[in-house]
C-alpha cells in the first residue's frame, strides 16, 4: 500500500475501511473458514464420540481446520474477485472441504494411527460441507448488504472515454455489490461533449497524464482502464503510474464482446495470448439442455397440478374471458410462438390510449391502466402468472432458463436501436433469465439486457442454469411487481 500523509483524512481510516482492503480482507475470510471449521470440527467430535465405540485419536481430528485452510489458499479460493456471490464459490469450498478431507484420511491410514478411520473422517466430512459453506454464506450476505447502504466500497478511478466508460461506470453506480465506488474519471483522449447522466455526476479529474495527482486527491485503491482510443504508451505507463502507487488495476479488453469467464491467457515467449472459448447453441450441450427443460418441465407441472387447477377455476371466475393469455413472442431464430400466461385482467377497454414504453426501456409490468383482477395481481406479485410457460417449455418453444422473449414488433424496432439485441435469439427463450435475476424485469433498459442476454449465451453451462434457477426462487420471494 501507498504510504499515506498522517494528516490527510485518507490517513483516518474506519475500520470498514480497513477490513475491505487486502491483506485484512483476506484475513477477515481466513478467520470465518477457521471458524466455521473448528465448529464443524466439535460438532464432528461429538459425534464420533457419542456414536463410536472405537475413533482414531481426537487430535488428529482436531488438524482438519489447518488443514482446509492450506487447501482454500493453494486452490486461490482467498483470490478478491468482483461481485462473488455465494453460489459463485460454494462450489470450491464444498470440493476444498472435501479435499481436505481427503487428506486427512489418507495421512491417518499411512501414519498408522487408525486403521479404520473412514467412518470418523466421514462424519468429520458431512459436518464440515454444513458448517463452512454457511460461513461464507453468513460472510457474502453481511457484505453485500453493508455495500448497498454504502460501506466496503473501494474509491475506485476509470480511465476512458465513450460510451464503454459510461457503461462501466454505471455498473458500478447501480450495483454497489461490486464493491466499487467511482471518485473520478480521467479522459483517454479528446472529452466526449455528451455524457451520460451518471458519468457526469462522477468528478473529471483531467486526462490520462494527471493520473497521479488524482490518485493522490481521491485516495484510489482501484484503478479500472475501459475501452479508449489513445495512445497505447500512454495507458501502459498510467498503469505502471498505479502499480507504483500500490493500486489494483483492472482493465476492460478491446474485444469485450466475446471474452467470457472462460477464457484464458497463454503466452509465445512473452507475448500474451488470449484464448476465447466458444458457445455453440447447436451443439449437443443446448439439445441435452432442452431435452432436460423438457422433462423437468413435465415433471414440474405434475408437481403443482392442484395449485395449477386452482388458479385455472379463480381466473375464470375473477372476470369474463379466457384462462389463458396467448401473446406472440420472438423465440429461436426469430420463430414467433404464442407465449402463455395465465389471465390476470379484465378485458380491454377498446377507447383507451393505446400503450408506448418509455424510450430505451422494455415493456412490461402494468402498461398503461392497470386492469389487473385480485387475483391477477396476487399471481404477478407471485410470478405465478408465468407458471403456463412451462407448458411452452414442454412443448419445446421454450426454456426453463434462457432470454426472456419479447413481442415482435418491439423485437423489429429493438434489433435497430439496441447493440447486439438480435444475438440474443440464437437460443430458445426462457421462462427466467440472466438480466431477470439481476433485476431487469418489467420496464427496465433494453440496452442492459441485451447485455446480460448474450453474457449467459457466451457463458453458458449446467450450473449457469442452475444458479439462474436458485436465483429465481430468492427473487420471487422477494415479490414482483
Amino acid at each position: 500500500m501507498r504510504a499515506r500523509s498522517a494528516n490527510s483524512p485518507q490517513s483516518r481510516r474506519s475500520l470498514g475501511d480497513l477490513i475491505r482492503d487486502d491483506p485484512l480482507s483476506t484475513i477477515v475470510t481466513v478467520s470465518i473458514d477457521l471458524v466455521s471449521a473448528t465448529m464443524a470440527t466439535g460438532v464432528a467430535i461429538f459425534w464420533i464420540v457419542n456414536r463410536q465405540p472405537e475413533y482414531p485419536p481426537l487430535w488428529t481430528i482436531g488438524l482438519y481446520p489447518l488443514i482446509l485452510v492450506g487447501i482454500f489458499g493453494l486452490r486461490k479460493t482467498y483470490r478478491r474477485g468482483l461481485n462473488r456471490r455465494f453460489l459463485d464459490e460454494v462450489g470450491k469450498v464444498m470440493t476444498g472441504c472435501t479435499i481436505a478431507a481427503m487428506i486427512l484420511l489418507c495421512s491417518m491410514l499411512l501414519s498408522g494411527l487408525d486403521d479404520r478411520p473412514g467412518a470418523a473422517v466421514t462424519k468429520l466430512w458431512v459436518s464440515a460441507i454444513f458448517w463452512v459453506p454457511l460461513g461464507r454464506l453468513i460472510r457474502d450476505l453481511t457484505q453485500r448488504r453493508l455495500r448497498r447502504h454504502g460501506h466496503l466500497m473501494a474509491p475506485t478511478l476509470i480511465i476512458g472515454d465513450g460510451p464503454v466508460t459510461e457503461q462501466v461506470v454505471g455498473r458500478m453506480v447501480v450495483n454497489p455489490e461490486h464493491g466499487l465506488k467511482p471518485v473520478g474519471v480521467l479522459a483517454a483522449g479528446a472529452p466526449a461533449r455528451d455524457r451520460d447522466e451518471r458519468v457526469s455526476e462522477i468528478p473529471h479529474l483531467g486526462g490520462v497524464d494527471d493520473l497521479d495527482d488524482a490518485i493522490r486527491a481521491t485516495d484510489a485503491e482501484i484503478l479500472v482502464v475501459a475501452f479508449a482510443v489513445t495512445n497505447v504508451e500512454r495507458l501502459t505507463a498510467s498503469v505502471r503510474i498505479a502499480h507504483r502507487h500500490g493500486v489494483k488495476v483492472w482493465i476492460v479488453p478491446r474485444m469485450f464482446d466475446v471474452v467470457g469467464r472462460r477464457s484464458r491467457v497463454d503466452h509465445i515467449g512473452g507475448l500474451p495470448l488470449m484464448s476465447v472459448p466458444h458457445t455453440n447453441p447447436r451443439g449437443w450441450q443446448f439439445r441435452a439442455k432442452h431435452i432436460g427443460d423438457r422433462v423437468t418441465a413435465a415433471l414440474i407441472l405434475t408437481a403443482i397440478a392442484p395449485l395449477f387447477l386452482t388458479l385455472m377455476l379463480l381466473v375464470r371466475l375473477s372476470s369474463p374471458g379466457p384462462i389463458f393469455f396467448a401473446q406472440p413472442r420472438v423465440g429461436r431464430d426469430g420463430r414467433v410462438f404464442d407465449c402463455l400466461k395465465f389471465r390476470s385482467m379484465r378485458p380491454e377497454d377498446p377507447d383507451a390510449e393505446k400503450f408506448r414504453p418509455v424510450a430505451g426501456s422494455a415493456p412490461g409490468g402494468v402498461e398503461g391502466v392497470d386492469r389487473r383482477t385480485w387475483i391477477g395481481k396476487i399471481m404477478r406479485s407471485t410470478s405465478m402468472d408465468e407458471l403456463p410457460q412451462l407448458l411452452n417449455v414442454f412443448r419445446g418453444e421454450m426454456s426453463l432458463v434462457g432470454p426472456r422473449p419479447e413481442r415482435p414488433e418491439y423485437v423489429s424496432l429493438f434489433e435497430v436501436q439496441i447493440r447486439r439485441y438480435g444475438e440474443r435469439h440464437r437460443v430458445k427463450a426462457g421462462v427466467t433469465g440472466w438480466a431477470q435475476v439481476h433485476g431487469l424485469r418489467g420496464q427496465t433498459s433494453i440496452a442492459d439486457r441485451a447485455e446480460w442476454d448474450n453474457y449467459y449465451i457466451e457463458n453458458w453451462s449446467l450450473w449457469l442454469d442452475v444458479k439462474i434457477l436458485l436465483l429465481t426462487v430468492l427473487a420471487v420471494l422477494k415479490r414482483a411487481e
